[in-house]
């Protein structure tokens, strides 16, 4: 058994972990990154080939992290949203053009980006890998945590930070409770390809069982996510490619022109989690371990990811004790009302367009089309679907929001 100690241990090192550690590389603290898989090869779960939409506001934050330069060559440019209705006349577009911006977003595979991240915590001075390795056990106070491990070693802080997940291992071991809405829907995704180039048009369409969305990738293809009845995906998952290509024609159209190749399909659950007591004694949740989303609005990782920006900059204001509990109410103060109007507005969106009903239709439908006509309209949805249409602090340090 050994005992190490640190400034600051990150429970879960996916995206969100992982970038938390890479956004505090200049600071004094010593870091450990508790991982349950190794970090040297593509097996983590969360590093598949699923598409990874990055809005606007991320790229500036991995901008201001040094981490841009990295990913910036795996990525495709979003230039233009189409929101519609399967079956209405209203449409709603996004141009980044009309916002000034060089793209609205930029999609990636999750496993491109986890490579990219991987890489960077290799080289990490301050940083000490655990893994593969678990928490088995939790004991803190006002003064520090302790985590035992399943390999038997302890390790002691100022701070954990959970970012294990939805279904975090740290919330279940303090008992925190959390929100969650069950929505009895299943998103299949898979990467996809057209018989025409997509200029960076990325696709929102909702149906009565729930959106539909592709977003650009490399290679003219685009990542599909496919919202279902819960059931209805074993059907989307056993047949051949030729009839999924069939039925995802008929269900979205030919906007995007005609399917012509199918990749992997994967099937997710999708509910709606927020963590009721995110804040602890030195210990914090953050990305899905404190709130995971319905991906309609695309918002999930890029919520995450606001939260290392906010929890990294104060962190470097406050190396002397980043446990110190003024320091987490002040990130609890900044992250409060963006993570609450996210998933109430994520929430919203679920119920009032994933159903059949008739006038409900008619209102979605003149409801783009009034969007379209109205610039004010559009750049207001335009900034939050990029991520900046929320007040965030003054920060002082480098993390730029």
């Amino acid at each position: 058994m050994n005992l190490t100690e640190f400034d600051l241990l990150i429970v879960g090192g996916g995206m969100v972990g992982a970038s938390l550690a890479i956004a505090l590389k200049n600071s004094d603290l010593k870091i450990g990154l508790i991982e349950a898989q190794s970090l040297k090869t593509d097996s983590q779960p969360s590093y598949d080939d699923r598409g990874i939409a990055l809005s606007y506001g991320s790229q500036r934050i991995f901008n201001s992290m040094g981490l841009w330069s990295d990913v910036a060559a795996f990525t495709t440019a979003i230039k233009h949203i189409h929101v519609s209705e399967r079956g209405r006349f209203g449409v709603t577009r996004l141009s980044a053009e009309t916002e000034q911006v060089p793209a609205l977003g930029h999609v990636l595979t999750a496993r491109e980006l986890g490579h990219q991240l991987n890489n960077r915590l290799q080289q990490q001075a301050n940083l000490t890998l655990l893994c593969p390795d678990q928490v088995k056990a939790l004991r803190h106070n006002q003064s520090q945590v302790e985590l035992t491990l399943n390999s038997g070693n302890i390790c002691k802080a100022k701070l954990v930070v959970a970012a294990d997940g939805k279904n975090s291992t740290i919330r279940e071991l303090l008992g925190v409770d959390a929100w969650e809405q069950f929505y009895e829907q299943t998103a299949v995704t898979a990467n996809i390809s057209t018989d025409k180039p997509h200029h960076g048009w990325a696709y929102e369409r909702f149906t009565e069982t729930g959106p539909m969305a592709l977003l650009p990738m490399s290679d003219n293809r685009c990542s599909l996510v496919w919202t279902v009845k819960s059931g209805d995906e074993n059907n989307l998952l056993s047949i051949s490619d030729k009839a999924f290509i069939e039925r995802l024609q008929e269900r979205f159209g030919y906007r995007a022109g005609r399917f012509t190749r199918v990749g992997q399909r994967h099937s997710h659950p999708l509910t709606l989690m927020q963590a009721d007591m995110p804040v602890q004694d030195r210990i914090v949740f953050i990305g899905n371990a404190a709130h995971s989303l319905h991906p309609i609005a695309g918002q999930g990782f890029n919520l995450g990811l606001r939260d290392v920006a906010v929890l990294a900059d104060l962190i470097h204001n406050q190396q002397k004790d980043c446990g110190d509990l003024r320091l987490l109410q002040a990130y609890q103060q900044w992250r409060q009302k963006d993570q609450d109007q996210v998933v109430r507005t994520t929430d919203r969106l679920v119920k009032l367009f994933s159903n059949d009903i008739s006038l409900l239709g008619h209102l979605r439908g003149a409801g783009l089309a009034i969007t379209d006509l109205m610039p004010f309209a559009k750049h207001g949805l335009a900034q939050k679907s990029m991520g900046l249409g929320q007040k965030q602090p003054r920060l002082g340090r480098g993390i730029t929001l």
